[in-house]
């Protein structure tokens, strides 16, 4: 049996390294502090951003202790009694001058039972002001900042005008590990005209530069998005769930068991989506992943 799983998973699940380090069911209460994104000032950001970021957050509308309630709320009919992660998912959440940065990320830090705080941004959106700044916030409590990547390819970068570069990337995340600070990265497979063996390389770099977390997603393809265009100019090919399924295998197999997998796919709303229909039966994806990896009798890791 895999190590760092309750329930047969042969892959390093999130809710084993929440219970292993708390002691005790965490949820994550997504909040939306109503911020922009540096890379979409003119209206046109990443190609597959449909601006509707953190859709499953609070409602900006709301303030941050009443967004936290109602969404605390809803999520303890599931699972009473739970410690809880303020996670700001929507948004670029460094993207704002400081001291609107420290009350906000402060407050949650007064409510009961909030044992850690999540914060979802880009490597071109931490100033050294900033990242000073949450040095000292992660002595406070358990800190992890999230980053998108979504490839190591220059060529892939250009072509979803994703607004960094990998070099700027990279440098962010050893800054933040030379201040102790979790970090949790975002990719995307399928993403257009890249080959199995690219995406299989990202991970690769990955895992060499010392992440403590990842979120594998399928590219899905949102109306109203440029990449929506660039799908019916080109005929780009969309992956199979099959392909999709050989590809997160594989890449499982070359991180280290360590790094904790918090999400391996996507779940877009049927209204916006447009392809891979797939993608919307989330589970059936979970669970054919976990059949292919005891098919092959393969384990996270075990290529490292």
């Amino acid at each position: 049996m895999f190590s760092y799983t309750f329930d047969n998973k042969r892959y390093h699940t999130l809710n084993y390294y929440y219970k292993n380090k708390f002691k005790k069911k965490v949820f994550k209460v997504s909040l939306n502090l109503g911020l922009g994104c540096p890379n979409n000032k003119n209206g046109y950001g990443c190609i597959f951003c449909s601006n509707k970021s953190g859709d499953f957050a609070g409602n900006p509308k709301d303030d941050l202790i009443t967004q936290f309630n109602n969404i605390r709320k809803m999520m303890e009919q599931k699972w009473p009694n739970s410690y809880y992660i303020a996670y700001f998912q929507a948004g670029t959440n460094t993207y704002a001058p400081l001291k609107f940065l420290q009350e906000n990320f402060e407050k949650v830090l007064d409510i009961p039972n909030v044992v850690g705080i999540n914060i979802a941004t880009r490597s071109d959106a931490i100033s050294e002001e900033v990242m000073n700044y949450l040095e000292q916030l992660n002595k406070k409590t358990f800190l992890t900042v999230e980053l998108g990547l979504q490839s190591i390819h220059e060529r892939t970068l250009k072509l979803i005008n994703r607004g960094h570069t990998l070099e700027n990337f990279s440098n962010c995340v050893l800054e933040l590990k030379k201040r102790n600070i979790n970090v949790v990265v975002h990719i995307i497979n399928g993403l257009p005209f890249e080959t199995k063996e690219e995406m299989i390389d990202t991970v690769k770099y990955l895992n060499n530069l010392g992440i403590d977390g990842i979120k594998i997603h399928m590219l899905h393809i949102l109306k109203g998005t440029a990449l929506e265009e660039l799908y019916y100019q080109t005929n780009f090919h969309v992956l199979s769930k099959e392909e999709y399924i050989d590809i997160v295998c594989e890449q499982l197999r070359y991180l280290d068991s360590k790094i904790v997998i918090h999400r391996i796919t996507g779940d877009p709303t049927s209204e916006d989506l447009i392809e891979p229909k797939w993608l919307l039966k989330k589970f059936g994806v979970l669970n054919d992943i976990d059949k292919e990896m005891k098919k092959r009798d393969i384990y996270q890791g075990d290529l490292v």
